[in-house]
């Protein structure tokens, strides 16, 4: 076993169930929890995307970013909506009053709308789903987090163990077919658990086919990250996790499932 490997994994038993926990608890436990996670996954993005701390361009989506997830979470997703529109304006501005080529500009204005949109709409939904039916938030974050978890420990296993077909090599070379459809059983193994654990008032089918969608979509989102991070030949978004990298690496399968779980819940089995 390999010493990152092993750092890894203590990491993991150290702050995963604290996370879970904070799911658990909720209120400002968990508000706090998803205003650190979106906060240093923007001052990741913002400073690999080569905005400095200097500019006028990274505070302005480094306060409006934290001011959408907070309003999404203390107010409503639509003050969450409004501030992003003052942004696009304000970042519209600050970019046209600097002296570069307009392609350039263009470009990194862009890339920091995507990120602050990508962050500051995606994340609260990890608060949502914690109320969207009160009684059983945890359960369903412990659903999401675990899904996450064990579906990117399957399919990197199984990748390691028997993978031969490259998933995505221009992107993610180290991913290959055989380990995403094996990330799948992590969704499925999940879904059964709680199926007759916390969730046994829920139809198995329903679980299952949830715990299918949570995995196929957080490993999507993974790539997605990948994409922004070859785009700039970087590896990691930062180094702040021991053996796992930045924020954005360790929780970027969370800010596509989350969504997708809350739709989910919302329209399928809440609905």
């Amino acid at each position: 076993m390999s010493a990152n490997l092993i750092i890894r994994i203590i990491v993991a038993v150290i702050f995963g169930p604290i996370i879970i926990a904070f799911g658990y608890l909720g209120g400002g436990w968990l508000i706090g929890l998803v205003m650190l996670l979106s906060t240093i996954g923007i001052i990741e993005f913002l400073i690999n995307s080569r905005f400095k701390p200097n500019s006028a361009l990274f505070w302005v989506a480094l306060i409006f970013t934290a001011g959408m997830v907070a309003a999404s979470m203390l107010v409503s997703p639509v003050a969450s909506m409004t501030l992003f529109i003052i942004f696009f304006l304000i970042a519209g501005m600050v970019s046209s009053a600097e002296k570069d080529r307009p392609l350039n500009l263009f470009t990194r204005l862009t890339a920091l709308t995507w990120g602050v949109a990508y962050i500051g709409f995606l994340y609260p939904f990890v608060y949502h789903l914690h109320y969207i039916m009160p009684p059983k938030g945890g359960d369903w974050l412990l659903f999401l987090f675990g899904t996450i978890w064990l579906s990117d420990t399957i399919a990197m296993w199984v990748g390691k163990s028997v993978g031969k077909r490259k998933l995505a090599p221009h992107i993610s070379p180290g991913k290959t077919v055989e380990g995403f459809v094996g990330g799948l059983f992590g969704g499925l193994i999940v879904a059964m658990i709680l199926g007759f654990w916390r969730l046994s008032d829920i139809i198995m089918v329903l679980l299952l086919f949830t715990g299918i969608i949570i995995s196929f979509v957080g490993q999507l989102g993974d790539l997605v990250e990948s994409v922004w991070k070859r785009s700039l030949g970087i590896k990691d978004s930062s180094g702040i996790i021991p053996g796992h990298g930045g924020i954005l690496d360790r929780f970027d399968s969370l800010l596509f499932a989350a969504p997708a779980l809350y739709l989910i819940l919302k329209y399928l089995i809440y609905g």
